[in-house]
């Protein structure tokens, strides 16, 4: 390989150190199953990619990948990538039609699938609705391709096609992209994310120096590899060189279950799997199993305050982190601890200190610093020293080469002289700090003053009644938009409709008491909800746990409108 075409950022070039640091000791394992050590790892990766590249993949094809979490998935995962071809990873969630959507926009050369999703490759074939028939590839058990009548190939055959055949170097595509990452769509289409090596590279480096993932982590894959999150926390702790736990999917029993069987260090959650984790532990008594773990890393939404205590009893002995980002950044832009066990006895976390000393307590939420690598800053900020309040623009090397489009084109969509405009709303205080207003596209717009859903939740939550809140705009003949709280009530609490000034027991709760309760945290009036609604179910969330507002914004004006014409 000449000089020039050697690849700067690859995200295999970890690989080689990886073997010598684990060649002997697990490096993949699976709750119940088998595991394979560094050296079978790397093997497997180096055979596999010499397989592809017989079967027909080349630099800057697609490998769309639909299946669960497996050793299998990553095995792939590496393999394409180290040949140059890109990785598309589909929501096993989706249905079909989402999946053929996306489909469509990446044209693979090659489909892999698992057992759980032989169906969509059947449906594919069926409807020809490619210009020309892709590879479709097993995943997991070679015989299923045997039994099905469909040409699979799988991956026992296609490592076998040359095995002592000399692979080379890693390579990239012509624009370095490694992966089209999916955004998780909670409104419209997703849209395919290009992430490029050296933004892969760039996030798990952040990681490892802020997490501090290292080669004594055993690290439990709790979320989707089809997800930004998933992904980049699986490429994070390869760097490292620590082992890695697959489960198929998310499963509080599961969970577990890896935890005591391989002793785990790490994990990733969103509020969703920290509360299935925590409600799980009280019911299956599981307290005092969860002392290995060391480090949890939250995305996708804040933690309560009640969830972090609780979360600290399950895990003692873990430092929870938080981190704030997006598909279009690679996964994380700003970080924060949120409880370390060093402080825990003196309740001076780095948090608590934070939160104390801040001025605008009630102005947003706090997201932490940004990572060493990322420049943020806010659009149409003044010049002097008082807070502005804007568009969060953030630029550097972890943010998305654009949009992917038909033929195999990249749009910069919001990318301007290298700042990406991510769509939310917030402002930088004195000491640097990201603090987080709400969604562009979320604001309620109310007597021509602009409100932010999460600032008002933020602080509902904070009242002890409320389990989970979310705050919509629906619309209103005064007002333009009512702001709506949607509530779901902690279990020893009881919702009434009581009238003004009225006696409430200590256990009851009404519209008054959290309309005075936001008055006595300082939310301004006209951000205080003019309708409270009780929630009798969870609310919709999509498979990364982010809230669907605009199905709850549809139930709300639904509901609304039925209690109107009583």
């Amino acid at each position: 390989m000449e000089e020039e075409d050697y690849p700067r950022s690859h995200i295999a070039h970890c690989l080689r150190r990886y073997m010598a640091v684990r060649r002997d000791s697990e490096a993949v394992a699976a709750v119940g199953g088998c595991s394979v050590t560094g050296f079978r790892l790397v093997e497997g990766i180096h055979q596999l990619a010499t397989g592809l590249l017989e079967a027909g993949v080349c630099r800057d094809d697609i490998v769309a990948i639909a299946a669960l979490n497996s050793y299998y998935y990553i095995e792939l995962f590496l393999a394409a990538t180290y040949i140059g071809a890109i990785v598309a990873p589909l929501n096993h969630r989706w249905s079909f039609e989402e999946a053929r959507a996306a489909i469509d926009l990446v044209q693979p050369k090659m489909i892999a699938v698992d057992i759980s999703l032989v169906s969509w490759a059947q449906e594919i074939k069926n409807k020809k609705s490619l210009p020309s028939l892709p590879l479709f590839l097993l995943l997991g058990d070679p015989l299923l391709s045997l039994r099905s009548n469909f040409p699979f190939l799988s991956i026992e055959e296609i490592k076998k096609s040359k095995r002592c055949l000399a692979l080379g170097e890693p390579v990239t595509g012509t624009n370095e992209i490694a992966l089209i990452c999916f955004t998780s769509g909670t409104t419209g289409k997703p849209k395919g994310v290009a992430i490029s090596h050296t933004s892969l590279i760039t996030q798990s480096l952040a990681k490892i120096a802020i997490v501090g993932y290292a080669e004594t982590d055993v690290y439990l894959h709790t979320a989707p590899l089809c997800h930004i999150g998933g992904i980049s926390s699986f490429l994070a702790v390869l760097m490292a060189g620590g082992c890695h736990v697959v489960t198929p999917k998310f499963d509080s029993n599961l969970a577990f279950r890896a935890i005591l069987e391989f002793k785990v260090t790490s994990f990733i959650t969103v509020p969703a799997i920290m509360s299935d984790l925590v409600s799980y532990s009280m019911k299956g008594n599981k307290l005092g199993s969860s002392k290995s773990v060391k480090k949890i890393l939250n995305g996708g939404g804040s933690l309560s305050e009640d969830l972090i205590k609780e979360a600290t009893v399950l895990f003692p002995n873990a430092t929870i982190f938080s981190a704030y980002g997006m598909t279009e950044a690679c996964s994380s832009l700003t970080f924060m601890t949120l409880c370390d066990p060093k402080f825990r006895k003196s309740q001076d976390t780095p948090l608590h200190k934070s939160l104390n000393q801040s001025k605008y307590l009630q102005m947003g939420m706090h997201v932490g610093k940004p990572a060493p690598h990322i420049e943020i800053c806010i659009g149409n900020s003044n010049s002097n020293n008082i807070p502005s309040i804007g568009r969060i623009l953030t630029r550097g090397l972890h943010v998305m080469a654009g949009y992917w489009s038909a033929n195999k084109t990249i749009c910069t969509g919001r990318i301007e002289k290298g700042w990406f405009d991510t769509g939310d709303i917030g402002w930088i205080d004195e000491n640097g700090d990201l603090w987080l207003m709400g969604r562009e596209k979320d604001r309620i717009k109310s007597g021509g003053e602009n409100v932010y859903p999460e600032e008002v939740e933020s602080t509902l939550s904070q009242h002890p009644a409320i389990a989970k809140v979310l705050v919509v705009g629906i619309p209103d003949t005064r007002l333009s938009e009512k702001v709506v709280a949607c509530l779901i009530i902690k279990d020893k609490w009881k919702w009434v409709n009581a009238k003004p000034n009225s006696l409430l027991f200590q256990d009851e709760v009404s519209d008054e008491t959290l309309r005075y309760h936001c008055i006595e945290r300082n939310l301004t009036r006209f951000k205080i909800p003019k309708k409270f609604l009780v929630w009798s179910k969870p609310f919709p969330v999509t498979s990364t746990g982010k809230v669907m507002r605009d199905a709850v914004r549809r139930e709300v004006m639904v509901t609304l409108q039925l209690q109107s014409n009583l």
